[in-house]
């Protein structure tokens, strides 16, 4: 049995805004701002909040210089000096913060501070949060370019040595998010003044109160698609318990959808039915189940026993994916030809006529129902070794599949296939079942292929030691292939 451990997702940093996100500074800062710009005859108003919130103090006074023609370097001494002034006297954490930091440290998760304030102001803020609460810092004083530039960001992660996907910055503000999310750090933004819209990659709350190490661990883990194909054996008919036994298998895989083969009609029903899942049902012999909807249907709704069904499904956060379950004619089959027979190369491709226009066919169907946005996947039992693992055969079939841009997952990530042939025909047949004793030849004839994905990892998968034919009605492993799985990180 091959299976696959998911690590525990790593949570390199935590990096931290101050100014209304640490501590209740950016009210202070909006009254600083205020208050010289009273003097200088400007009244603020909720418009005026993008260049003042999150940006430095020479930012701001540069604005208020160019809308009121007064010198620059007054105002920005005049900014300085009023903000210190009120740092001083009104310093507060913001709820939770004190007890968030607490907890990272205590799990072992450095952090930083990353400010567009000066080093005065941050030092000071940093005393009164308390000594040793935060690893490092990174002030306007540190970095060329600060918030909205990715630069303060860039620095804090180099400073601590840390990748910045494998991050999460905490912010407030709208320049501050896009200076994280410009560096590459997964977004948590707790507005303070003004709102921020939830964006793929940012999570929005509304406080720290109730944040986690384990909800920000949660930020930086991939998005991961599961997916196996499964040739179900005669729906599983030949095993006791068939039904329990493929539903346990779907639950400790943890698979999100499978396309599957020799359903005996109702499989695909039945099993989404035990789940709660969706399901979609290609004539008597194919369907794919999925946890995610399914939101259209594709290819001939009567196709045959064998050819190709698909569907799309919609993930969280709407993306969709085209998911195909194939099951190719399985007569004459290339290994006996090749390993019984003795035929040569040449008589293997002729022989292939039947499974390449088989697959021709889908592949056609997923042309004509795919857009260039769309991530296809394709699953099967295609009953033909490929073109990858033979090396003196360019067996067609997954040939056409790879020249149509569908790429081999298990390839992907066991490119040997010496060391790691793949074999999915078959676990329960060591030898030919005509009696003769000869060796069953093993070859590798379940695929998932993919285009528009990332392969994260791919498997293939059998549960406990299943007997060989026919002392079978007893295994645990329901089927007479080995299922694939492979799991795709998604955009």
């Amino acid at each position: 049995m091959t299976h696959r451990t998911t690590p525990q997702p790593i949570l390199q940093a935590v990096l931290f805004d101050m100014d209304g996100t640490l501590v209740d500074t950016e009210r202070l800062w909006w009254e600083a701002v205020e208050q010289v710009a009273d003097g200088l005859g400007r009244r603020l108003t909720k418009a005026d909040q993008p260049e003042v919130l999150g940006r430095p103090v020479e930012y701001t006074a540069a604005w208020l210089g160019g809308i009121t023609g007064a010198p620059v370097e007054g105002i920005a001494a005049e900014l300085h000096r009023e903000f210190a002034d009120r740092v001083r006297t009104g310093i507060v954490p913001r709820p939770g913060a004190l007890e968030l930091l607490d907890s990272l440290a205590r799990a072992g998760v450095p952090t930083a501070l990353v400010t567009a304030s000066p080093r005065a102001v941050a030092d000071t803020v940093l005393q009164a949060l308390g000594a040793g609460r935060l690893t490092v810092s990174v002030t306007a004083d540190d970095t060329e370019r600060t918030k909205p530039a990715p630069d303060p960001y860039l620095a804090a992660c180099r400073a601590l040595g840390v990748d910045p996907a494998a991050c999460v910055a905490v912010e407030d503000t709208q320049t501050g998010v896009s200076s994280a999310e410009a560096a590459g750090c997964a977004v948590l933004a707790v507005p303070s003044l003004a709102p921020i819209a939830p964006a793929p990659g940012r999570t929005v709350l509304a406080s720290l109160e109730e944040v986690t190490p384990a909800r920000l661990r949660a930020m930086v883990a991939p998005r991961e698609l599961r997916v196996m194909s499964w040739n179900l054996w005669y729906g599983g008919t030949k095993v006791d318990d068939h039904r329990e036994k493929q539903l346990k298998v779907i639950a400790e895989t943890g698979v999100d959808v499978v396309a599957l083969q020799e359903t005996y009609g109702t499989a695909a029903q039945e099993l989404a039915g035990a789940l709660g899942w969706h399901h979609h049902r290609g004539g008597d012999n194919l369907g794919i189940i999925s946890r995610y909807p399914i939101v259209s249907r594709l290819g001939d709704p009567d196709v045959g026993f064998y050819g190709g069904t698909g569907v799309r499904i919609q993930l969280d956060g709407g993306q969709q994916v085209a998911v195909w379950s194939a099951h190719l004619d399985y007569t004459p089959y290339g290994p006996y030809e090749a390993c019984f027979d003795g035929l040569p190369a040449a008589d293997l491709i002729a022989h292939e006529g039947v499974r390449l226009a088989q697959m021709r066919e889908i592949l056609r169907g997923i042309a004509d129902s795919s857009d260039a946005g769309t991530p296809v996947l394709l699953l099967g039992d295609f009953n033909a070794p490929s073109h990858l693992d033979w090396p003196d055969v360019e067996w067609p079939v997954t040939k056409a599949a790879e020249e149509a841009g569908l790429r081999d997952s298990y390839r992907e990530v066991h490119p040997d296939p010496v060391r790691d042939p793949g074999h999915t025909w078959s676990p329960v047949h060591a030898e030919h079942e005509d009696g003769s004793g000869r060796s069953e030849p093993q070859d590798r004839i379940d695929y998932v292929l993919y285009r528009g994905l990332r392969v994260l990892d791919s498997r293939v998968f059998v549960c406990g030691s299943p007997r060989a034919w026919p002392d079978v009605a007893g295994n645990d492993w329901p089927s007479d292939h080995a299922a694939v799985i492979t799991t795709f990180g998604l955009r």
